[in-house]
């Protein structure tokens, strides 16, 4: 590969799949020839996309001052370039092993759309990755989750107008739904309404069903009515809606600040992200730490977390409203849970 091509721009990054499905020579071939590159577009979701971009512009940078060519991928050189990952370059601190991973998996990402893998398996590389998570790794490192209790303290500091009504149905949703701030942000009003959705909303008697599509694949979340209505999520959702006159395309849109209208554009996760930061902020949550602190210890995160620590139920329900495919991914999410429920050491005799 070229250095020109080892630098391609962002754009030209993400159709990199697509470009590899040639047209086919038969025109009665050519519309599912599109369909094929549309597809292979979205093989991987955006947020992947923009990572495995970024990992890839890191290395290809890093092999260029180095004097170094990206083809044919160098198994040894790859293991160089993660050691000197960890290493630090130019004042900056070394990756985490989380962090490290993700970047090969990126690199190797798009070595297979150029078509030439590359092989973790080579010792260079599968010798060093293992050193370098005996020496470095950590358990990871958890956002704090935010209980029913502070949701209710966030959902007080917002104002009663249509940006703060949005927003609370945004805390809410997202706190009972247990979603991940992509999966709120996709929502639509309705099924097959939006080429970029991930799932949408059917709101019912008795509450809201909301169908997701998911790191797992597709799953069903049922959202009940609350209690009342300035906290329940269902009845928040209804009047975001009905005041921002939404009842097609995007649930949640960006409200423009000087004459207050609703765009018809979709809300970024970003908003999600500083939305759960500048209300926990806020209401106080955890004074005991720095406003620093405080800001890196919440995201969009704490709110799925919070409901998988708050649910007094069976674990696997939790697991299923989650879309977890494991128990333990389930409990690595539970910040507060009975973990010496089963006691092997008295099953045992002791």
């Amino acid at each position: 590969m070229s250095e020109e091509t080892a630098t391609s721009s962002p754009d030209e990054d993400v159709q990199t799949d697509a470009r590899l499905i040639e047209r086919p020579a038969a025109p009665h071939l050519a519309a599912l020839s599109e369909k094929a590159r549309d597809y292979a577009r979205n093989a991987r979701s955006e947020n992947t996309r923009r990572a495995y971009e970024a990992d890839w512009r890191q290395f290809a940078a890093w092999l260029r001052r180095q004097g170094l060519d990206p083809l044919p991928p160098d198994p040894q050189t790859v293991g160089l370039y993660l050691t000197a990952c960890m290493e630090g370059v130019r004042g900056r601190e070394p990756v985490s092993v989380a962090t490290l991973e993700r970047r090969l998996a990126g690199i190797c990402w798009h070595y297979r759309q150029r078509g030439a893998p590359l092989d973790t398996s080579d010792r260079h590389i599968s010798t060093v990755l293992a050193g370098i998570r005996r020496a470095h790794g950590r358990p990871p490192v958890q956002k704090e989750a935010i209980f029913a209790d502070e949701l209710l303290a966030m959902l007080a500091t917002l104002e009663m107008d249509l940006r703060g009504i949005r927003d609370r149905a945004i805390l809410a949703l997202g706190f009972a739904g247990g979603l991940r701030r992509s999966e709120i942000v996709g929502l639509d009003c309705g099924p097959d309404q939006t080429e970029d959705g991930s799932g949408w909303v059917e709101i019912l008697e008795g509450g809201a069903v909301l169908q997701i599509s998911g790191k797992t694949g597709w799953r069903e979340v049922e959202i009940g009515r609350g209690s009342r209505p300035e906290t329940c999520p269902v009845a928040l959702l209804e009047t975001w809606m009905r005041l921002g006159r939404i009842s097609q395309g995007p649930l949640f849109r960006p409200i423009a600040r000087k004459n207050g209208g609703v765009s018809p554009e979709r809300l970024t996760d970003k908003h999600v992200a500083r939305l759960v930061q500048k209300t926990a902020l806020a209401a106080g949550i955890r004074g005991d730490l720095s406003e620093g602190e405080r800001r890196l210890a919440f995201s969009g995160h704490s709110l799925r977390a919070g409901l998988a620590s708050s649910a007094q139920i069976d674990e696997g329900h939790v697991q299923k409203h989650l879309g977890h495919a494991s128990a333990e991914m389930t409990r690595r999410y539970q910040r507060k849970r009975d973990r010496f429920r089963v006691n092997l050491t008295k099953a045992a005799g002791l």
